[in-house]
């Protein structure tokens, strides 16, 4: 039994997840990333429930098919008949492991071992439009991007994940500039910088077509980074100013954003001699990460599954993300505040949230990364609120 509750059988390879049950063989297929695809079920769900005309869905780049799979038993219900699922993975030696694992399902299913690139291309000459695409893909994705935002129907769900973690965290700058046209700079908020780096990629090929997107909820276990977003018809009013900057000084630790729709020069940080020297990132999305009430409904929907479909480690990361929209992209680690402090323990980060509160500035724990605290205080302000905690034993 692997930690998030997957069934694993070793000698024969049978697995069952959910209420899946299915062979690996030449699939791939990582029971770390249970959470992801308990995400795409629910994802399914939410979207199935208020439908009203069929729907198609695609596993682009399927593995083993059990993404699939879990959509047909776990997602559609009754009225399976009244959905299609496109079932694709460029490797067709896995097209018989493919279709041993959803013979069963009571729905419409078309298999495919197709370039991603070509099988989206041509559903867009035949306006063969889909409502809901799952891109799982090994490496960066910013390729396919365009396609796949034009074959989405308007209102149509994409989740989308990149292994590729160096490039957008600041590890390989050259890389990001090719795959992300962004700068990328190391940040302790890491993971968040390479999410806010591929949302707002996206949202640039988005407008693009003239189509605007709207974040539903981003996160990562630090090797994949995933994004699910929905496509809309028209750019909402103002969306232009959720693209900007994010600037750091590597000395101490000060942080600045600005949206690219109003740039200007750079403020003074606060260091003492004036010879900071900013560390800026982007363009990047400096809009909320989570779509909030979206995720209460998730939220409900995974308790009345239950356990059985639903991994704890999933219902944990939906609490954590429904906690903290990310509206504010200026993140510290309250590790790096107690050493700006001088050592000593890091804040309570409940404590410190609450403190910030108290004092009229946003503030939450960060959704995106542990011991990490979000909000709009500038850094002295911060520090000081920091030191009068200390000051009280907390």
């Amino acid at each position: 039994m692997a930690a998030d509750g997957t069934l694993l059988t070793s000698t024969d390879h049978h697995y069952r997840e959910g209420l899946a049950e299915f062979s690996l063989g030449p699939g791939f297929f990582r029971p770390e990333s249970r959470p992801a695809r308990d995400l795409s079920v629910l994802l399914a769900r939410h979207q199935k429930a208020s439908a009203t005309q069929p729907l198609r869905w695609l596993d682009l780049m399927a593995g083993c098919g059990v993404r699939a799979l879990r959509w047909g038993l776990e997602a559609l219900g009754s009225d399976a008949a009244e959905t299609e699922l496109w079932i694709n993975d460029g490797d067709p030696d896995r097209l018989p492991l493919i279709q041993s694992n959803v013979q069963a399902l009571g729905c419409s299913t078309r298999l495919s071992a197709e370039a991603a690139d070509l099988l989206l291309y041509r559903s867009i000459l035949q306006r063969q439009r889909f409502d809901f695409i799952d891109l799982d893909a090994f490496g960066a994705s910013g390729s396919l991007i365009q396609p796949v935002l034009q074959a989405l129907r308007f209102d149509g769900l994409l989740f989308l994940a990149s292994t590729d973690g160096r490039s957008p965290t600041g590890h390989d700058r050259v890389g990001a500039i090719r795959s992300l046209g962004a700068a990328a700079r190391v940040h302790p908020a890491s993971w968040e910088m390479a999410l806010r780096q591929q949302i707002g990629l996206v949202a640039r090929q988005a407008w693009l077509l003239g189509h605007g997107v709207q974040p539903l909820f981003s996160f990562s276990e630090g090797r994949t980074f995933r994004l699910a977003l929905r496509l809309l018809r028209q750019i909402p009013a103002g969306d232009e100013k959720k693209l900007g900057l994010v600037a750091r000084c590597e000395r101490c630790g000060a942080q600045r954003v600005q949206p690219l729709l109003k740039l200007s020069g750079w403020p003074a940080c606060h260091c003492v001699d004036g010879q900071g020297r900013w560390s800026i990132s982007g363009p990047l999305w400096i809009g909320p990460l989570q779509e909030e009430p979206l995720l209460q409904q998730l939220i409900a929907d995974a308790q009345d599954l239950g356990l059985q479909q639903i991994s704890p480690v999933t219902l944990r990361l939906l609490w954590r993300l429904q906690a903290d929209p990310g509206d504010c992209p200026t993140v510290w680690p309250t590790d790096e505040l107690a050493s700006r402090l001088g050592g000593g323990g890091p804040p309570a980060l409940a404590r410190l949230v609450q403190a910030l509160h108290a004092e009229g500035y946003r503030a939450s724990a960060s959704g995106v990364m542990p011991a990490q605290v979000r909000t709009d205080a500038e850094l002295p302000q911060l520090l000081q609120i920091c030191t009068s905690l200390r000051g009280e034993g907390i």
